[in-house]
């Protein structure tokens, strides 16, 4: 690797103009990010089609799903902060260590999930609902996802390798390239076409999981011919402990922060059961559609969070105060149009999944109450990921528990039991506010313990 391939587009990382810097690098991943919320939307008509007790069933299994993500897209946080700043203070070895020891763990994590794809999902499904045919529907479309799961994480992985260097382009074709195969094969391996045989809601699934295959090869590949910055090579691996142990530092407070969605989901659906299968299903396509809004947001993360954690090695304050400050700006802009949106458009919304009229009466409402809560989220997430970026993951999960289990399911049960059904979703919003207050006050506290004494 030489010297002249590396440099400049590390300096690029410290010399261009924020602005410019963080769309190019965000862009590309909003867009990919985009494409994957449409095939979760299109996914889940499809399986609407099935029946609405197939819907039910992947409205609960979304919690594990989302532990899953939780535990490979934090340890590919600790990856990315990693990484990059190892680049930003110009220490290969460092980066190189961080990159197959990522590849590493992501092995380890879909092992577990694959194991308990294979014995926990009936036990799983049981524990939520003693209806039978929302169980098998679901054993079966989850534990083929959890089976296959591996496709997942070396796709995460190895596109976040890409992502710390900056070329996030290269992880829109791989994730568009896998969203785009799934969104074609759900009707093919759904209801049988082109002399396929029709699988239901487990062709759901194996669409699910060849896309994902898809993309880990595609982002594979990138990395072995485009990616001149980290080198990957397994030859010889051993774990290395110190490596781990700076991933996790700042891994392991990601995914607690965002496995505490999935206990959140979890113990919410346990309300909304108690009501009718019907609520869960509102909630779980809710998730769904709340996708293509929230994922613009994850996407400008991706491209935000190596920019500072880079800055922050290079000890330039400036050029982090100014990315966070623009990535706010987009942010909020982003959820106000998916506040009009569901305001606005709720009965057409639902009705790409076929709802029925019981579906919505409950969900017009729901909608609408828990969405404005996009008024304030888009600021949390941005100043969330700030902090994973330089180093301090637990501000993010202080936050996230405080307003998911601390104020935000337990509202939501006391407002069921007094009010009902309609009084759960107000729980949503005012989580919000609380989070917004905690991570204003925590960033107050970062900036003068990190940013304030930089350079620049």
């Amino acid at each position: 690797m030489s010297t002249t391939q590396t440099v400049p587009e590390q300096n690029r990382m410290g010399t261009t103009p924020v602005n410019r810097l963080l769309i190019s690098m965000s862009l590309p991943m909003i867009i990919s990010m985009l494409v994957q919320a449409l095939y979760n939307i299109i996914d889940s008509i499809f399986v609407a089609r099935i029946g609405e007790s197939a819907l039910a069933a992947v409205s609960m299994a979304f919690p594990v799903q989302s532990l899953m993500i939780a535990v490979s897209s934090g340890t590919c946080v600790g990856v990315n902060a990693l990484l990059s700043r190892s680049l930003g203070e110009q220490n290969q070895e460092e980066a190189e260590k961080a990159a197959v020891n990522g590849i590493f763990l992501a092995i380890l994590g879909a092992a577990v999930f694959a194991l308990f794809g294979i014995f926990g999902t009936r036990f799983y499904f049981a524990s939520q609902t003693d209806d039978a045919e929302i169980i098998e529907y679901g054993v079966r479309y989850l534990r083929i996802c959890l089976m296959g799961s591996f496709g997942f994480y070396l796709e995460m992985v190895f596109e976040r390798i890409m992502q710390s260097t900056g070329r996030t382009i290269y992880n829109m074709y791989s994730q568009g390239a896998g969203a785009i195969t799934n969104i074609i094969l759900d009707p093919i391996m759904i209801f049988g076409l082109f002399g396929c045989p029709a699988m239901g809601i487990s062709g759901a699934a194996l669409a699910t999981i060849t896309g994902q295959f898809l993309a880990m090869f595609l982002s594979f590949r990138f990395n072995q011919k485009k990616n001149t910055d980290v080198s990957i090579s397994m030859r010889g691996f051993r774990p290395d402990a110190a490596s781990i142990r700076s991933i996790y530092a700042v891994g392991i407070p990601s995914i607690i922060m965002q496995s505490i969605s999935s206990v959140m989901t979890y113990g919410m659906n346990q309300i909304l059961i108690g009501f009718s299968s019907t609520a869960v299903t509102v909630f779980g396509v809710y998730f769904k559609l709340q996708s293509f809004i929230f994922m613009p947001v994850f996407g400008l993360n991706n491209g935000m969070i190596p920019i500072i954690a880079y800055n922050y090695g290079a000890r330039n304050k400036k050029r982090i105060m100014d990315t966070a400050g623009f990535s706010i700006a987009i942010a909020m802009s982003i959820m106000l149009v998916g506040l009009a949106i569901f305001q606005f458009f709720t009965p057409q919304l639902l009705m790409l999944f076929g709802a029925s009229e019981h579906m919505l009466e409950i969900g017009v409402p729901a909608l609408r109450l828990i969405s404005i809560s996009f008024l304030f989220a888009g600021y949390c997430i941005i100043v969330g990921s700030v902090f994973q970026a330089l180093g301090n993951g637990i501000y993010s999960l202080i936050v996230s528990f405080a307003r998911q289990l601390v104020c935000l399911l337990p509202m939501a049960y006391i407002f069921a039991r007094i009010w009902g059904l309609h009084a759960v979703w107000y729980s949503y919003p005012l989580a919000e506010i609380m989070s917004v207050i905690m991570s204003t006050i925590l960033f107050i506290r970062i900036y003068h313990e990190k940013i304030k004494g930089l350079e620049g």
